[in-house]
């Protein structure tokens, strides 16, 4: 378990985090820094608000599309290699809040298991990173709160070999054919992309595990993967294949739902408010940071990663190429009133009427009188943070 130190005591540790990850032997490796931070101004505290350590359950293993959270993990924290987790002090500025923030990874972490179930079975979870999709597919049995989602879209892809398939341009080219789209079967948009028409039912396969052996293996099928991960280290981190992907992100299609949203298990939802209401503008305004100048944050997760032999390695070459593409492709970006991290009501409410048949279709049953405003909420947000 992680040892809980004052901040004073965490920010005096002399030794480099190199070091560190090559000699440390414990169970907690810790980030260096040689001063206290400067505390926030009263009036923005969030001690006596928010949980000592406030514990955010992530979808995935740290990386950038979740870099708003990493800004705000100051130094002199904590990597504990059993709990999967990174523990620091909650920062704003560079301004120490009074409570510590501690990220848990996720996927293979946690068994594969959904974060919204993850919340309902761990109770010592406050937050957790869903999906839009998940969100609306969790409302029956796990119901969970959207208070502002990292991403404006979602960074999912269908892709492809260029060379054995010259002529595809599109996820609509994949549908025509024949070909095998391997994807994972928790995975929600295959399912809408066949009620669309884009892809044949016959087509998918459910039994993609992450891993690149098969698409290597077999370059005529299509494979699911993110525009901020998989593009890059198939060219560059993968040498049985090692050249470019084509790709298509699957929100161009419609899809547009937004990702990696800061939830709240419902049933948390006004416990956690008075802590809410200044904790989501600290996040938006991390998100507006980091994709301004993404690179310090990227440093500190491939760090976080480097200190866990467990994760799948993270590169700065892929930290850098992820944020940099967040940014150009508009997966971090205002909404069209100049906010970030804010929901646009007709969106959600436009996603939960194209996924309620879908989700039916494979035996959800959501409530009958479930609106998007139910799952997705502007109550906590600041409409005039954005990305200047």
């Amino acid at each position: 378990m992680v040892t809980k130190k004052t901040r004073a005591a965490a920010a005096a540790v002399a030794v480099a985090v190199s070091v560190c990850v090559s000699a440390c032997s414990a169970d907690d490796a810790e980030s260096a820094s040689s001063e206290p931070l400067e505390a926030v101004a009263a009036q923005d505290s969030l001690a006596e608000l928010c949980p000592s350590t406030l514990t955010v359950q992530l979808q995935w293993q740290p990386q950038s599309d979740m870099g708003a959270l990493f800004r705000m993990l100051g130094p002199g924290y904590s990597v504990n290699t059993d709990e999967k987790s990174v523990t620091g002090p909650l920062v704003t500025g560079g301004k120490d809040t009074g409570i510590d923030l501690s990220l848990r990874a996720g996927g293979p972490a946690i068994g594969f298991q959904s974060v919204t179930s993850q919340m309902y079975v761990d109770d010592s979870i406050d937050l957790g990173i869903v999906h839009g999709d998940q969100v609306i597919a969790a409302a029956a049995d796990q119901p969970v709160v959207g208070v502002t989602p990292l991403l404006k879209y979602s960074p999912a892809i269908l892709m492809w070999d260029p060379e054995s398939h010259p002529d595809w341009t599109s996820i609509a080219d994949i549908g025509r054919s024949d070909a095998t789209v391997v994807v994972s079967k928790e995975q929600i948009f295959p399912q809408w992309l066949v009620q669309k028409g884009l892809l044949k039912s016959s087509q998918l396969d459910t039994g993609y595990d992450g891993a690149p052996a098969r698409f290597v293996g077999d370059p005529q099928i299509a494979q699911q993967g993110f525009a901020n991960s998989e593009p890059y280290t198939y060219e560059s981190d993968t040498p049985a294949w090692d050249k470019p992907v084509s790709y298509q992100l699957v929100k161009d299609t419609g899809f547009d739902i937004y990702a990696s949203n800061l939830s709240v298990r419902a049933d948390k939802l006004d416990a956690m408010s008075p802590c809410l209401d200044k904790l989501v503008p600290l996040v938006q305004q991390a998100t507006a940071d980091y994709i301004t100048a993404p690179d310090e944050t990227d440093s500190t997760i491939v760090d976080v990663v480097a200190q866990d032999t467990s994760f799948t390695p993270y590169t700065d070459g892929e930290a850098a190429f992820s944020s940099a593409l967040l940014k150009e492709q508009g997966l971090i970006a205002n909404e069209a009133d100049g906010s970030v991290g804010t929901y646009d009501a007709a969106r959600t409410q436009n996603n939960l009427a194209e996924l309620g048949p879908v989700l039916a279709a494979d035996g959800a049953r959501l409530p009958a009188d479930l609106t998007a405003e139910q799952l997705f909420t502007n109550r906590f947000t600041d409409p005039s943070i954005g990305i200047s």
